[in-house]
């Protein structure tokens, strides 16, 4: 009579072969597409404040939004360059209210024509951003760091310049109001300023996706030490991707004053935590290395539909701003849940 030993059990991969739950399929389709998760929350959030509020898909609103969005949508897109590094930068409104400034002092106060305004602006935001990228790559600081401190002193800068004083639109060039005027798109009135916007997508877009730097700037957030052995130069890297967002920041200076018709040392200063909270609430992982420029536009677009929605229902500020708290909190630990994905 033959015995049949039985076949030893798998000792690869294989042997942890398990039917996936709904929970797995989820979280591994969740960490495939990025972006997945803020397009569900802003259908439902605007799904839910449309039933709430009759009037809160009039055109009038939904301009409204847009144009409240468009300023905190251009910070959250530098923001999303820095962290995809694995940074984080809390000099963002600082930078946009000292480039506002420096912008409307040469145009209103000392006569300098409005395009080379607008140019010395640009130019004051890219180095405000290598100020902030010098010390992270050469002086060894951390971003946080460098950021808080660089915050106070972008703050003082710009009260001093202003001497705390607002310098009115009607004194500065009409380029530099640009961004705030309209045009109606389907009944919706759109300024030009949301759609500069939207060409700063596509360009961090491509720039991210299609170009040597962008897989650079994924690889240095995803592992700094293996980048660096992989021959990569991370500080340079770094760097440039500081600059870019001080340059980003600068234009959502020009943002900033066409959409109040004037340059304020007070607007925007604490725009910095709702760029962050943009970004976060687009999926992009505060880990660095993961996260996409069109999930920043819909974290962006996330908390302006929960503010405008919750004003219409006649919620207090207050609770406005503890409903966005709640929402970066849930997503920073949906971020946490979906890294530790099973492979």
């Amino acid at each position: 009579m033959t015995t049949t030993t039985p076949e030893p059990p798998p000792l690869g991969p294989e042997a942890d072969v398990r039917p996936q739950s709904l929970t797995d399929r989820v979280q591994h389709l969740l960490h495939a597409q990025a972006t997945l998760g803020p397009a569900a929350v802003l259908l439902l959030t605007v799904l839910a404040f449309a039933l709430i509020s009759p009037n809160f898909l009039q055109p009038a609103n939904l301009s409204l939004i847009l144009q409240q969005t468009a300023v905190i949508g251009t910070l959250a897109l530098g923001q999303t360059l820095i962290i995809l590094t694995a940074g984080i930068d809390l000099s963002v409104g600082s930078i946009m209210v000292l480039c506002s400034i420096i912008m409307g002092r040469l145009s209103a106060d000392l006569g300098v024509p409005a395009p080379v305004a607008l140019l010395v602006g640009l130019a004051s935001g890219m180095a405000c951003g290598l100020f902030n990228g010098f010390l992270v790559t050469r002086v060894k600081l951390p971003p946080f760091i460098v950021t808080l401190g660089s915050l106070n002193i972008f703050f003082a800068l710009n009260l001093w310049i202003s001497r705390s004083e607002t310098i009115r639109g009607a004194d500065m060039g009409d380029l530099l109001l640009w961004t705030g005027r309209v045009v109606t798109i389907g009944g919706t009135r759109v300024t030009y300023g949301s759609i500069l916007m939207l060409v700063i997508v596509a360009v961090l877009a491509y720039a991210l996706h299609r170009t040597q730097w962008g897989r650079h700037v994924y690889a240095t957030g995803d592992d700094r030490e293996a980048a660096r052995l992989a021959g990569i130069r991370v500080n340079r890297v770094l760097l440039s991707v500081y600059a870019v967002a001080g340059l980003v920041y600068a234009v959502g200076a020009w943002m900033l004053i066409g959409r109040i018709a004037s340059a304020s040392p007070q607007a925007g200063v604490m725009d910095n935590l709702d760029s962050i909270t943009a970004v976060v609430l687009g999926g992009t992982s505060l880990f660095g290395g993961r996260g996409m420029i069109i999930g920043t536009v819909m974290g962006a677009l996330i908390v302006g539909v929960c503010r405008n929605g919750l004003s219409l229902a006649g919620v207090d500020v207050l609770w406005q701003n503890f409903a966005v708290g709640v929402l970066v909190i849930l997503a920073v630990s949906l971020d946490q849940w979906i890294r530790k994905v099973r492979r």
